[in-house]
């Protein structure tokens, strides 16, 4: 799991419901898990080498991903990036330590005894002009079904022997928005707003958009989701909301992000 010295957490706070996912472990509802955010601006970035597995833990994770693409095709094996370790290095700045993994790689916390790196993710806070933010909510045939969550996805490593730019972290952040929600955003337009550390240790970077009327989100969104079913696929998100408070986030039902309800927190007390 990561570990961040040398400070406490600045906002620490708790998420109020999580849904069963491949990607995800699950946790009862009885016992939230607990959310940390950090306020940050800057990312120091350095590539690590992943920890080797003993041959009974890769043939079990092994097992464990072939009976999870069994039980859903729609799962595939993808690179992806997964944290290292997480510190703090300065005022608001963080060092964070980055593996080349592939989704595979995260069927090793359905192993006993076995240890999964930690998944890294970017998402977005997308305001509204009227200081509101969106949320969305996760299609049945993604690994989180009905799940309220930011725009955003992991993060796809660079190509090998190249290093992971913080620029191309904003520009994965904006490459979400445009994939799921229609919205064309420069990733010089979007800003390191805060990082998240939450269930299993998965760290999130969250960027701040600028602001938008929210009939042109939702006319976005209904014209990107049209695209995607007119070439026979499922669009990944098939609903959006805009919320102000994490009461009105509470209203929402299903299962929610458990990065969701700090993050709209943290928004609403900046107002």
């Amino acid at each position: 799991m990561t570990a961040l010295t040398g400070t406490r957490p600045l906002v620490p706070e708790t998420a109020r419901h999580k849904l069963s996912g491949f990607y995800d472990e699950w946790v009862p509802e009885t016992l939230p898990p607990v959310v940390d955010l950090f306020d940050v601006e800057r990312l120091q970035l350095t590539e690590a080498e992943e920890p080797r597995l003993s041959s009974s833990d890769e043939v079990a994770r092994d097992r464990v991903w072939e009976e999870a693409v069994h039980a859903n095709p729609g799962l595939f094996d993808g690179p992806v990036v997964a944290c290292a370790e997480l510190q703090r290095t300065g005022s608001r700045v963080l060092s964070l330590s980055w593996v080349r993994v592939t989704y595979r790689h995260y069927a090793l916390r359905r192993v006993p005894g076995a240890t999964a790196l930690p998944s890294l993710f970017v998402n977005v806070v997308q305001p509204t002009d009227a200081g509101r933010v969106l949320v969305a909510r996760m299609s049945s045939s993604t690994a989180a079904p009905g799940r309220w969550q930011l725009p955003g996805g992991s993060v796809e490593p660079p190509q090998k022997g190249e290093r992971l730019e913080e620029s191309a972290l904003a520009g994965q952040a904006a490459r979400e928005l445009a994939e799921e929600l229609g919205l064309e955003v420069g990733a010089e337009a979007l800003r390191l707003w805060a990082v998240t550390r939450g269930e299993n240790g998965s760290v999130g970077l969250t960027y701040l958009a600028p602001t938008c009327p929210e009939p042109t989100l939702r006319g976005a969104f209904a014209a990107a989701a049209a695209a995607e079913r007119a070439q026979g696929r499922e669009p990944e998100l098939d609903e959006i909301a805009m919320v102000s408070s994490p009461q009105e986030l509470a209203c929402l039902s299903g299962p929610h992000a458990d990065y969701l309800e700090p993050i709209v927190r943290r928004f609403a007390h900046s107002r």
